[in-house]
């Protein structure tokens, strides 16, 4: 059989994020430089590095929160830091938790989604807790848990997002037991596999069988003296 081939191939896919000749700095000193990254759908693309390389500070310029020394990023053909429809398909979670202490587990995540303009109520909310193994602890006082339970709250955020989207994620899984972490590489699982894209940093070792992450290090592109 022979395999009929159109005239007119469809339109190349834009990448999720890139960048050219990115550098970045930190007071006096460059952290990185000559940095060009693709990060297209389906893919998830683990940031390595000695400390002080500039992945946090990575993650913050893709999330258009701060400035290149040098070069642009691109989310979906557009600069991030100008363009509002790549910050709606963007999804930013730092190392702090960011977690209000007097309010409850099911509270504080419905005012994190009501702030970042994402789905959410009291319903929405209980049932990304559950998603991560937090259901039981609802109701419970954010000041009363431990870092763990924090982290799992914060990353309840993921749980809510069922379009393909951008997800750049600093350290997810620190403070988080087995159980946790077999959660939340599930949530990134299935974002790559609807066409999302995640970036991230992390100081333990990926489950490369289930992810199969592209691996960036940083030393790479550390500022020559």
């Amino acid at each position: 059989m022979i395999s009929a081939v159109s005239d007119n191939p469809p339109p190349a896919i834009e990448p999720r994020l890139s960048a050219a000749s990115l550098a970045c700095r930190r007071g006096h000193r460059v952290l990185f430089q000559n940095l060009d990254l693709v990060v297209a759908p389906g893919q998830i693309v683990w940031l390595r590095g000695q400390n002080g390389r500039g992945k946090t500070s990575l993650l913050k310029l893709a999330a258009g929160l701060s400035a290149p020394e040098h070069g642009q990023v691109l989310c979906e053909g557009r600069p991030v830091r100008r363009s509002l429809a790549a910050q709606q398909r963007l999804l930013y979670i730092g190392h702090a938790n960011a977690l209000k202490e007097d309010l409850t587990a099911c509270e504080a995540l419905d005012f994190l989604l009501r702030i970042h303009g994402r789905p959410h109520g009291p319903d929405v909310a209980c049932a990304a807790l559950e998603r991560l193994g937090m259901h039981s602890r609802r109701h419970a006082m954010v000041r009363t848990l431990s870092q763990g339970q924090r982290r799992r709250i914060a990353l309840a955020r993921l749980a809510v997002e069922d379009s393909p989207s951008l997800w750049l994620l600093d350290e997810p899984y620190d403070a988080l037991d087995a159980d946790g972490v077999a959660r939340v590489d599930a949530l990134l699982a299935g974002n790559a596999e609807r066409g999302g894209s995640v970036m991230l940093t992390s100081h333990l070792s990926l489950d490369t069988a289930r992810l199969r992450p592209i691996e960036i290090d940083l030393d790479r592109y550390a500022a020559t003296a």
